[in-house]
Protein backbone atom coordinates (compact mmCIF):
# COMPACT_ATOMS: atom_id res chain seq x y z
CA UNK A 1 0.00 0.00 0.00
CA UNK A 2 1.44 3.46 -1.37
CA UNK A 3 0.72 6.61 -0.06
CA UNK A 4 -2.94 7.38 0.32
CA UNK A 5 -4.84 10.27 2.06
CA UNK A 6 -8.72 10.90 3.77
CA UNK A 7 -10.04 14.50 2.87
CA UNK A 8 -13.02 16.16 3.62
CA UNK A 9 -14.62 17.60 -0.15
CA UNK A 10 -17.62 18.42 -0.92
CA UNK A 11 -19.44 17.02 1.97
CA UNK A 12 -17.93 14.19 2.42
CA UNK A 13 -15.04 12.14 2.74
CA UNK A 14 -12.67 10.26 0.36
CA UNK A 15 -9.55 8.09 0.53
CA UNK A 16 -7.26 9.77 -2.05
CA UNK A 17 -4.14 8.35 -3.61
CA UNK A 18 -1.71 10.73 -5.84
CA UNK A 19 -2.58 9.72 -9.68
CA UNK A 20 -6.20 9.01 -10.01
CA UNK A 21 -9.11 9.74 -11.17
CA UNK A 22 -12.09 11.27 -8.31
CA UNK A 23 -15.64 11.91 -9.26
CA UNK A 24 -16.68 14.29 -6.47
CA UNK A 25 -20.24 16.15 -6.09
CA UNK A 26 -20.10 19.77 -7.35
CA UNK A 27 -18.86 22.24 -4.32
CA UNK A 28 -19.26 25.36 -6.22
CA UNK A 29 -21.90 26.57 -8.11
CA UNK A 30 -19.42 28.83 -9.89
CA UNK A 31 -16.86 26.20 -11.63
CA UNK A 32 -17.46 27.55 -15.26
CA UNK A 33 -16.09 31.20 -14.57
CA UNK A 34 -13.41 29.17 -12.17
CA UNK A 35 -12.60 27.33 -15.38
CA UNK A 36 -11.40 23.86 -15.46
CA UNK A 37 -7.74 22.05 -15.64
CA UNK A 38 -7.08 24.39 -12.68
CA UNK A 39 -5.04 23.54 -10.42
CA UNK A 40 -6.75 23.80 -6.62
CA UNK A 41 -4.65 22.75 -3.18
CA UNK A 42 -7.42 20.61 -0.65
CA UNK A 43 -6.41 21.74 3.53
CA UNK A 44 -9.19 19.78 5.05
CA UNK A 45 -7.25 16.37 5.59
CA UNK A 46 -8.13 14.03 8.07
CA UNK A 47 -5.48 11.09 7.98
CA UNK A 48 -2.08 10.77 5.90
CA UNK A 49 -0.91 7.17 5.30
CA UNK A 50 2.93 7.35 3.58
CA UNK A 51 4.33 3.83 3.84
CA UNK A 52 5.10 3.37 7.67
CA UNK A 53 3.89 6.41 9.27
CA UNK A 54 0.41 7.29 9.87
CA UNK A 55 -0.65 10.73 10.66
CA UNK A 56 -4.36 11.67 12.57
CA UNK A 57 -6.21 15.06 12.95
CA UNK A 58 -8.01 16.50 14.98
CA UNK A 59 -10.02 17.21 13.39
CA UNK A 60 -8.08 18.31 10.73
CA UNK A 61 -3.80 17.83 10.16
CA UNK A 62 -2.22 21.59 9.65
CA UNK A 63 1.04 20.89 7.94
CA UNK A 64 -0.60 18.62 5.42
CA UNK A 65 -1.94 19.76 1.84
CA UNK A 66 -3.46 17.57 -1.32
CA UNK A 67 -2.91 19.73 -4.30
CA UNK A 68 -5.21 18.48 -7.50
CA UNK A 69 -7.10 19.36 -10.87
CA UNK A 70 -10.16 19.77 -11.75
CA UNK A 71 -10.81 18.22 -14.85
CA UNK A 72 -14.51 18.86 -16.38
CA UNK A 73 -18.14 18.07 -14.99
CA UNK A 74 -19.85 14.82 -15.50
CA UNK A 75 -23.34 13.81 -14.05
CA UNK A 76 -24.39 10.31 -12.21
CA UNK A 77 -26.96 7.53 -13.29
CA UNK A 78 -29.89 8.88 -13.46
CA UNK A 79 -32.24 7.96 -10.38
CA UNK A 80 -35.53 7.72 -10.91
CA UNK A 81 -38.09 7.65 -7.65
CA UNK A 82 -42.28 6.82 -8.05
CA UNK A 83 -44.58 7.78 -6.10
CA UNK A 84 -47.49 5.24 -6.51
CA UNK A 85 -51.09 5.78 -4.39
CA UNK A 86 -52.84 2.71 -4.89
CA UNK A 87 -56.45 3.29 -4.22
CA UNK A 88 -56.13 6.70 -6.14
CA UNK A 89 -54.83 5.09 -9.16
CA UNK A 90 -52.22 8.13 -9.22
CA UNK A 91 -48.42 8.16 -10.24
CA UNK A 92 -45.82 10.43 -9.76
CA UNK A 93 -42.26 10.06 -11.73
CA UNK A 94 -39.42 11.95 -10.62
CA UNK A 95 -35.92 11.89 -12.62
CA UNK A 96 -32.79 13.33 -10.42
CA UNK A 97 -29.50 13.53 -11.98
CA UNK A 98 -26.42 14.79 -9.16
CA UNK A 99 -23.97 17.09 -10.86
CA UNK A 100 -20.33 15.56 -10.40
CA UNK A 101 -16.65 17.08 -11.33
CA UNK A 102 -13.98 14.60 -12.14
CA UNK A 103 -10.88 15.57 -9.74
CA UNK A 104 -7.14 14.47 -10.66
CA UNK A 105 -4.88 14.32 -7.21
CA UNK A 106 -1.16 15.25 -8.47
CA UNK A 107 0.49 14.81 -4.99
CA UNK A 108 0.41 14.95 -1.24
CA UNK A 109 2.40 17.01 0.67
CA UNK A 110 2.79 16.34 4.53
CA UNK A 111 5.47 19.16 6.05
CA UNK A 112 7.11 18.99 9.45
CA UNK A 113 6.03 21.24 12.11
CA UNK A 114 9.40 21.18 13.38
CA UNK A 115 10.91 22.98 10.38
CA UNK A 116 10.06 26.75 10.18
CA UNK A 117 10.67 28.90 7.54
CA UNK A 118 11.30 32.48 7.33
Amino acid sequence: MGKYTIIDIGGSQLKVEPGKFYDIRRFTSNLDTLGFNKQISINRILLVHDEAVIKIGSPWLSNAVVKGRLLHSCSKKKLVIQKISCKKKKQKIFVYRESMVRLVIDSISLSDPKTKTN
